[in-house]
């Protein structure tokens, strides 16, 4: 699923307007230090031999930089970028089609790479590691292997569930790099720079208050800025400060700590309706109105990272935390952990 997929709020302006808040080179990108420290070293060995880089392999929740790193590759090594995504090559045939299309040192950014089918995924080993592409000519006793030899060029992939990856393929990135979560101070630095070019004027204290409920995401936190931008607009003169900072982002329900309208109703479901668990995803996912899916990928980890919530092999229990976010009382035979009590002690 392309990382956009994941976010159910985002619309086709707000991809359009993202695109121009992407940092274009290494500098420019805000976080992630070590990966920068080692994307770094291997970009510039590429250009000191006047090769392309190893294969990378980039992993971790959606919005933290993956599509933007392939970009900034490309630019770094002045290659041509090519985008495309695992559930797009359906066929061995669509993979061999945009490998010829390849020239000498192109970057291929191939998203959600572990959707690839697996016969395609057969295809592309002897392209990563020999730059060769077998292809079959006719069918039955007829049918007959060439072998084209293709430019060498740089294979990006990026996976929200490195686990799915096959061994094989894992095996022949030269680079296996995590993305995670991004700290406030990092946020604060996104949301001053993107306001800059989108030509918002923020005060320090503002942007710390987006930062803060942007759930460690710089993709929710420039659309935080964005509506919040709105409403600056329409209320007052433009100007972002801490107090329009916090209305704004109340109006559009998002609380102090991150959770938006479907992280309550979750909350509210598990803690209100089941008595704080455990109960079921797929039962969770129906009261809430969401597919099993989302909640398992977009809502659950920050809700469990904030220590709101905790999947148990008998299902999902809220935590005493999420019981104080909403207000209300554990119930008085909840357990330490603030599920109900078991048989056994």
């Amino acid at each position: 699923m392309r990382e956009e997929l994941l976010d159910p709020d985002r619309g086709p302006d707000d991809r359009a307007t993202e695109t121009t808040l992407r940092p274009r080179r290494l500098a420019e990108f805000v976080g992630q230090a070590e990966l920068k420290a080692h994307l770094d070293i291997v970009l510039e060995a590429a250009r000191r031999r006047g090769q392309p880089p190893d294969h990378l392999l980039f992993s971790g929740p959606p919005g933290l930089g993956k599509t933007t790193l392939a970009g900034i590759i490309a630019t770094e090594l002045g290659a041509h970028l090519h985008t495309t995504s695992g559930p797009a090559i359906e066929r061995a045939g669509d993979l061999a089609a945009i490998l010829t299309q390849l020239d000498e040192g192109d970057v291929l950014f191939v998203d959600e790479i572990h959707r690839l089918p697996r016969p395609v995924e057969e295809v592309l080993y002897p392209a990563m590691e020999d730059f060769q592409l077998d292809i079959v000519l006719g069918k039955g006793p007829a049918a007959r292997s060439i072998r084209l030899d293709l430019p060498r060029f740089t294979l990006v992939g990026a996976t929200t569930r490195t686990g799915s990856i096959t061994g094989p393929l894992r095996d022949r990135f030269g680079l296996v790099a995590r993305l995670d979560y991004y700290t406030p101070a990092d946020l604060e630095a996104i949301v001053e720079r993107a306001a800059g070019i989108l030509g918002v004027a923020i005060d320090a204290d503002g942007c710390a208050e987006i930062a803060r409920r942007a759930r460690g995401t710089p993709r929710i936190a420039n659309r935080l800025l964005r509506r919040v931008r709105d409403y600056a607009e329409v209320t007052g003169d433009g100007t972002v400060d801490k107090a329009t900072a916090e209305a704004g982002l109340a109006l559009f329900g998002v609380d102090t700590r991150g959770l938006d309208q479907v992280d309550r109703a979750i909350l509210s479901a598990l803690c209100e309706r089941f008595g704080g668990g455990p109960v079921g995803l797929s039962t969770l996912a129906i009261s809430v109105g969401e597919q099993t899916e989302t909640v398992e990928d977009v809502y659950e980890p920050f809700l469990i990272q904030e220590g709101l919530i905790m999947r148990t092999p008998r299902g999902r229990v809220a935590l005493p935390a999420a019981w104080e976010h909403l207000g209300l009382t554990p119930p008085p035979d909840a357990g330490p952990n603030g599920t109900a009590p078991t048989l056994f002690p």
